[in-house]
């Protein structure tokens, strides 16, 4: 599964015949905010735009997914809060809410945007309320990969793309509400870490990353850290992330015009050779033997 790293928005276009299915997203996305930088980062039509000082009101709900950093959150339903690394912002139509990353750390977050009689319906229900906007739930891959899903659909905004989308964002909202209701015995708790290692390791994976500093951005130690990751995902952290790089590599050499130096750089290897060797150890063959099987055309070196 390819990782997005970077920013990537849709807004998608709507019509008649999706309204009638009960449930329509708007828009999806996910970005990062580097420390210092301004937020909102990217450019978002008028009525989704806004400045944190002054907040908005949407006519949709959102569902905000905080991956990584950390920020503050406030609405006329819930006072000033912090928002941590793992936690689920909910935002809902005509409630006035505000929120932004801190400036020192920035983070990362994904969103869906949608509207329909179908979640207006959890609302009269009460599974959803403006007053428990936030949810800790902690770093979760299946959530991840459900948004990355539907960044995928939306580029492409096929016909029928609406209503696949439709049941990715019941997916998402049964996966919140399920962690939310569900308490976390021990034996889990090291499941959670390892996952937040994963999705540590997926969203860093073009800086030179070594698996110590991911067990000290956990606060935990190296040592347990390698055989817990081990023993819950089968291999050792260290090849977990030399296959990470090698995914990424392969996307890059098949769609993205670089050369194999600017490809080695870009995921942080030291030399052209340092990143060959690794290719070839995973995948048997080296990067230009991939990319010259793999792609019709690309630029000569």
């Amino acid at each position: 599964m390819a990782d997005f790293v970077g920013n990537s928005l849709k807004y998608l276009t709507i019509g008649p015949h999706d309204e009638e299915w009960g449930l329509v997203v708007t828009t999806v996305g996910t970005q990062t905010i580097e420390p210092n930088a301004c937020y909102p980062a990217m450019q978002h039509p008028e009525t989704y735009d806004f400045k944190p000082q002054n907040g908005r009101v949407l006519d949709e709900f959102q569902i905000v997914y905080i991956t990584e950093g950390s920020g503050y959150f406030e609405s006329q339903s819930m006072p000033h809060q912090v928002v941590e690394s793992g936690t689920v912002i909910l935002l809902f139509p005509g409630e006035q809410h505000s929120y932004a990353p801190n400036q020192q750390q920035g983070w990362h977050e994904f969103w869906i945007g949608f509207r329909g009689k179908q979640v207006e319906g959890l609302l009269s229900s009460e599974f959803l309320s403006p007053k428990e906007a936030l949810i800790k739930i902690g770093l979760s891959n299946s959530l991840v990969a459900l948004y990355r899903d539907a960044i995928r659909l939306a580029e492409k905004e096929k016909i029928g793309c609406q209503q696949l989308l439709a049941g990715i964002v019941m997916h998402i909202l049964g996966h919140i509400l399920y962690k939310n209701r569900n308490s976390r015995d021990g034996s889990n708790r090291t499941e959670d870490i390892i996952n937040e290692a994963r999705q540590l390791m997926r969203e860093r994976v073009h800086h030179s990353l070594h698996a110590e500093e991911i067990a000290n951005a956990l606060g935990v130690g190296y040592s347990w850290f390698r055989q817990s990751f081990k023993r819950v995902t089968g291999i050792a952290p260290a090849q977990y992330i030399a296959r990470l790089l090698t995914s990424r590599a392969k996307e890059m050499l098949i769609s993205e015009h670089q050369t194999i130096s600017e490809t080695a750089y870009a995921l942080g290897f030291e030399s052209v050779g340092q990143f060959s060797t690794l290719f070839r150890k995973i995948e048997g063959v080296t990067p230009r033997q991939f990319r010259d099987e793999n792609r019709l055309s690309y630029d000569k070196e």
